[in-house]
């Protein structure tokens, strides 16, 4: 582990390559797991702000449950999470005609009727933040469905870090990014 600012950083953001490869996995991290992604504080008022711009953009089955459970739900552990349809897709997925997970969230970012991407958990992802008492984990989250990003990155020579940049920078500052840049340049990395 790294020590930056207050976060502890996996070695393994910066070793393990990673690229998204959306047409070989087709979006599974959006319709595969337990759990919806994980939400920040501030981002439950954005959530309830821009629903109605996103809802032309999802499926009726995601409507239907967010009309149900609200734009977000809370667990058992009072944790933030993107609604689920089934316990299974995130309520704000749709699919594209090639059957492509993609987010309404995004496409509306990407269509001009929001000015807010998506929730920062889903940008960084590969990467997780975990919030501590007294600093941040900033981990590699491994998972099969990502065999393809894994490789494309390799094929690429693209480390994880470099892959999430902009999410990175959303999330801890531009110091903090130039911070790890540094420390990878010194493990002798790519």
């Amino acid at each position: 582990m790294i020590q930056i600012g207050k976060t502890l950083v996996s070695e393994d953001i910066i070793e393990k390559d990673f690229v998204c490869n959306i047409s070989a996995c087709k979006g599974q991290c959006c319709i595969d797991g337990d759990a919806g992604a994980p939400l920040e504080e501030d981002e439950l008022q954005i959530m309830k702000d821009i629903y109605p711009k996103v809802k032309p953009f999802m499926r009726r089955e995601g409507i239907t449950e967010i009309e149900k459970q609200g734009v977000y739900t809370t667990n058992e552990d009072g944790e933030h999470e993107t609604t689920l349809i089934n316990n299974a897709d995130c309520a704000y997925v749709f699919f594209d005609e090639k059957n492509v997970a993609l987010c309404a969230i995004e496409e509306a970012y990407n269509q001009g009727e929001i000015d807010w991407k998506k929730p920062v958990s889903c940008h960084l992802y590969p990467i997780r933040v975990r919030d501590y008492t007294e600093f941040s984990g900033v981990n590699y989250d491994k998972w099969e469905i990502c065999d393809d990003a894994c490789s494309l990155g390799k094929e690429l020579q693209v480390p994880i870090y470099k892959f999430v940049k902009q999410a990175l920078i959303r999330k801890f500052g531009e110091d903090w990014y130039a911070e790890l840049e540094k420390v990878a340049s010194a493990l002798n990395t790519k």
